[in-house]
């Protein structure tokens, strides 16, 4: 079974953060070394408080989550940070030759704000892929909200070379908060682009940003090509949404 590593907060609520995570990572066959960065108390309507953990609580996390024989993670998944302190913390820590995604949750599905770009700077250099929704890539580059149709793909182009620009190595830009009658997520890579369409679905779930990612990262452990990952995370993503 190949092993994970998880980065992230935790909701009170159970529908997003390291209990989402977990639950994404199991239903693929991986298994989750948790990290905790974050304590938040959440309903599935509001985010009620936050209360970040000391980096050095983090570093304590991730020296036993390293120190397992025969169980060392093949990939990392980070979602909430909870402090730029953490966020220097992680990009000293982890090992150079793990990929890394990342899950910029610059907001709660419950509502509330959990960080921001000055959080996020100094691990981006660190970062394989970004994977940020349609409002989280116009925040973090700066640029108007675009659309995932394909008038607008220039657009799209352009806030990823920008986050590129800041350090991730790749940008995935998810679709599902776009219009139309598919989904569409936008790789961007140095290498070029990619897309990864499933039917828009009527129904949602809280949660669904931390599972593509986690399913990404889970991807990426079992050995799976970057494009081959999103494309399988992507799947995974849209079988959990329409599952009871």
């Amino acid at each position: 079974m190949s092993h994970i590593l998880v980065i992230a907060g935790t909701d009170s609520s159970g529908g997003a953060g390291l209990s989402r995570d977990i639950t994404m990572a199991t239903r693929l066959g991986c298994s989750v070394a948790p990290v905790v960065t974050a304590v938040t108390v959440q309903t599935h309507a509001a985010l009620l408080a936050c209360h970040p953990v000391p980096a050095e609580i983090i570093a304590a996390q991730l020296d036993a989550a390293f120190d397992q024989h025969g169980a060392a993670p093949k990939a990392v998944k980070i979602g909430m940070i909870g402090s730029a302190e953490a966020a220097h913390l992680l990009a000293r820590i982890l090992p150079p030759d793990l990929p890394v995604v990342l899950d910029p949750v610059l907001k709660s599905s419950s509502g509330g704000t959990l960080m921001t770009l000055d959080t996020l700077a100094p691990l981006l250099p660190r970062v394989t892929v970004l994977t940020p929704n349609l409002d989280e890539s116009a925040q973090l580059s700066g640029l108007e909200l675009a659309q995932d149709t394909a008038p607008r793909l220039a657009e799209l182009s352009e806030q990823a070379r920008l986050l590129q620009a800041k350090g991730a190595q790749s940008v995935l830009i998810k679709g599902g908060h776009g219009t139309g009658p598919q989904s569409i997520d936008h790789l961007f890579t140095k290498q070029g682009h990619a897309a990864f369409a499933a039917r828009r679905l009527t129904r949602g779930k809280r949660g669904t940003g931390c599972s593509l990612a986690t399913a990404l990262a889970c991807g990426l452990a079992q050995g799976s090509p970057l494009e081959q990952a999103c494309a399988k995370a992507k799947a995974a993503v849209s079988d959990w949404l329409v599952s009871d």
